[in-house]
């Protein structure tokens, strides 16, 4: 019993890293998304399908690659443009998560890309909107990574609370 709350512990705490580094990206947060999603599983607080960490691996391995692949940095040196991806993917998973469980990808993936737009919109974030492929590939470097992140922290949060409260939703 003691070690399967240590483990609980030690995902949340991944997760909360995770969570962190969606704003202040170090490295790449999918990374420690996923061992707490894992840490979260080996608890026996949440069981999820085999299917999940499949997905999830294999998101993770694909935003690891973009992560060393794009460039460092914003063309003035700023990384201010996290903020606004990470913040808009965070509020877009819990808007999700209240309509359904079902919907917490799509508005994680929305939040983002409207967080991408506002900051589009402020006078650093200005040279996204000179052209069309600015805008793709910054939120292929960019909002990717914070979407597969914020989804896991997600699916383990509510993973967590449906096992405790004994529902399962449709997709785990």
């Amino acid at each position: 019993m003691t070690i399967y709350t240590i483990l609980l512990i030690l995902g949340g705490i991944s997760l909360l890293a995770a969570l962190g580094l969606v704003i202040k990206p170090l490295t790449v947060a999918a990374l420690p998304a996923y061992v707490g999603l894992w840490l979260l599983h080996l608890s026996k607080y949440t069981m999820f399908p085999r299917w999940t960490f499949i997905f999830y691996g294999i998101a993770t391995a694909m935003v690891v690659g973009l992560k060393y692949l794009s460039p460092k940095g914003e063309p003035d040196g700023r990384n201010t443009g996290n903020l606004y991806i990470g913040l808009g993917a965070m509020m877009g998973c819990l808007l999700g998560m209240l309509i359904d469980a079902r919907f917490m990808l799509l508005g994680t993936a929305l939040g983002a890309v409207m967080g991408e737009l506002a900051y589009s919109r402020t006078p650093a974030g200005k040279w996204l909107m000179l052209s069309k492929s600015n805008f793709i590939h910054y939120l292929c470097a960019r909002a990717l990574p914070a979407i597969v992140a914020v989804a896991m922290i997600g699916v383990g949060i509510e993973g967590f609370v449906y096992d405790i409260a004994n529902v399962r939703p449709i997709y785990l």
